[in-house]
């Protein structure tokens, strides 16, 4: 500040003049900052700043810059309330409401009596599937089969939304018991705490699946099997009985067999593995899937065939002596020999097929001495029209389509061989290339029971409507001649194991020689029973045992007869046959 103003201030007050004021205490330093004092002005000892004041160009940039974060936000606000509003709700919602499956519990499987075979535990938590638990009663994995749960990811949600049937009836009536799983929604707080529940979409149960296998007596048959195979080295077995009117079977059963409860719910890979590996082979349901050389069986047949063809009386005889001898043109020195298995002497064909006398059917089969034979060409026919090698349409999966053997098939399995002589004889009494199914074994033998129906079998109670798959037209003397040696085979013969008192039957047996030293053999027993009014037709094979065996495929149905005359005696019953 000047001294000259300063000084004019100061007389004033000194003289006591009274000079107005406009500023009130106003520090003078906050006056003026002049080149007088401005050397003095030290900022770095807080004496204070320069200010000066904004650009204009600066203040509008500012107020450009907070017009467009204002008017940002009032966007992002519009598109969060108005645009998206719906999405978001949406997306709030379903953060509390989730819609989980209810699943349908899976049809019941039982036996023709009622018998719960396959059924469903108590759900083990909050949004789980029931569990499927299998009776524990032998003889009925390959029968009912198994299924796998479905699968869920690592959250917990179920990415597969139904069971996956792998074998049997699980399998085959899937779309029936599977049912129709619902939906539900489930509120939860903000703690994840289940608030409310509501059903949107009911489930729907599958369907109870009734069989016609009556449990009892496939498990009677399947322990029997069993216990033969483990005490008499045979690998395996299986038995198969058939309603000879309807197709419905009354017993099916493959040993060995896997653990379906075990398989469901789950097992460590090595376990598994062994499963797989097992050299008896767990996994093939042999009364379908399994083919075996049927030997002697097929006798009844050829009988038939021969007697069609008029190249043989039932009362001419055949002399049996043990074997025959068949000149070789080749070489004179080296004939071919073809055995019998004993020596049966005179044998009309009643009594062949009651002893199963080889020789006989060598010579009606291809034709020996002065007696004539069907040849390849009819034999292949008759089996044909049996069915012999075809698939019967059961059900089950795995079934297999069997072999007869025949002067083409020869040619291309064995790179252009000829047919010879001693081929058709081998094929006349079921061995060489021929190989059939258990299941196809009790049709054949069904249509014998039935007189000439070919049945379609089926593993519900109650048949299909029309089980009739083709029929096969015989002299009804001819039928008669068949019937009476195959009864003739349980009074004396081969079968004699079942000749009991409280049911008359008619049955075959079959040996069938396997392997390149013909130690091994299938062990064959088939029939039909009551023997007046047939009723139920039976095959039974025991797989690959010595051939010094002597307790073969006959006990296991002389164990199941015993087993009906006292738990189940309706089924030995006569039934009048259809027209």
């Amino acid at each position: 500040m000047s001294k000259l103003l300063f000084n004019k201030i100061k007389r004033s007050l000194s003289f006591g003049g009274r000079v107005e004021r406009k500023y009130q205490d106003i520090n003078p330093e906050d006056i003026f900052l002049d080149s007088t004092n401005l050397p003095g002005f030290d900022s770095t000892m807080l004496e204070g700043r320069i200010e000066r004041p904004m650009g204009s160009t600066t203040f509008a940039s500012v107020k450009v810059v907070l017009c467009i974060i204002v008017l940002i936000m009032m966007g992002k606000l519009w598109s969060l309330s108005i645009l998206d509003g719906p999405v978001y709700a949406e997306i709030s919602d379903n953060n509390r409401l989730e819609q989980t499956l209810v699943f349908a519990n899976r049809g019941l499987i039982t036996d023709r009596n009622g018998l719960e075979l396959a059924g469903n535990a108590i759900k083990s938590g909050e949004n789980d599937f029931p569990r499927r638990l299998y009776v524990p009663i032998n003889g009925l994995a390959h029968v009912v089969g198994y299924v796998k749960y479905p699968l869920v990811d690592k959250a917990g949600i179920y990415y597969e939304k139904e069971y996956r049937a792998k074998d049997g009836v699980e399998r085959a009536y899937d779309a029936e018991l599977k049912g129709k799983s619902g939906k539900k929604l489930v509120e939860t707080d903000v703690l994840g705490a289940v608030t409310s529940e509501s059903v949107i979409d009911k489930p729907e149960d599958g369907e109870t699946i009734t069989l016609s296998i009556d449990a009892r007596v496939n498990e009677v048959l399947y322990n029997a099997i069993k216990s033969l195979a483990l005490d008499n080295g045979f690998v395996g077995g299986a038995a198969v009985i058939m309603d000879v009117n309807t197709g419905e079977l009354l017993a099916l059963t493959s040993y060995p067999e896997y653990d379906q409860n075990a398989l469901t719910r789950g097992m460590d890979q090595a376990s598994f593995n062994r499963l797989l590996n097992d050299k008896r082979k767990v996994f093939l349901n042999r009364a379908v899937g399994g083919l075996y050389t049927p030997g002697s069986i097929i006798k009844p047949i050829l009988a038939l065939g021969a007697l069609e063809e008029n190249i043989i009386s039932p009362e001419k005889e055949i002399l049996s002596t043990g074997s025959i001898t068949v000149p070789n043109p080749y070489d004179p020195e080296k004939p071919s020999i073809f055995k019998d298995w004993k020596a049966h002497g005179w044998t009309d064909m009643r009594e062949a097929l009651a002893v199963s006398s080889d020789t006989y059917f060598y010579s009606i089969g291809g034709g020996f001495g002065n007696q004539k034979g069907l040849g390849i060409s009819l034999i292949d026919k008759y089996l044909k029209q049996f069915s012999v090698a075809e698939t019967t349409g059961i059900e089950l999966g795995g079934e297999v389509e069997g072999l007869i053997p025949t002067p083409e098939w020869k040619a291309a399995t064995f790179g252009g061989d000829i047919w010879r002589l001693g081929d058709t004889y081998i094929t006349a009494i079921g061995q060489y290339g021929t190989q059939i199914t258990p299941l196809s074994a009790a049709r054949f033998i069904g249509a014998v029971a039935n007189k000439g129906k070919i049945l379609k079998p089926s593993l519900l109670k109650g048949g299909l409507a029309e089980p009739i798959q083709s029929t096969v037209t015989f002299d009804p003397e001819d039928w008669r001649v068949v019937h009476e040696g195959m009864r003739e085979g349980v009074t004396y013969g081969t079968s004699v194991g079942l000749n009991v008192l409280y049911v008359k039957a008619a049955g075959k047996t079959g040996t069938a020689e396997v392997g390149s030293g013909k130690t091994y053999v299938h062990s064959w027993s088939v029939g039909f029973f009551p023997y007046e009014n047939p009723r139920y037709a039976w095959a039974v094979v025991m797989e690959r045992g010595m051939a010094t065996n002597t307790v073969g495929a006959t006990y296991i149905m002389r164990q199941l007869f015993d087993w009906i005359s006292v738990n189940a005696p309706e089924y030995f019953k006569e039934v009048a046959l259809g027209p």
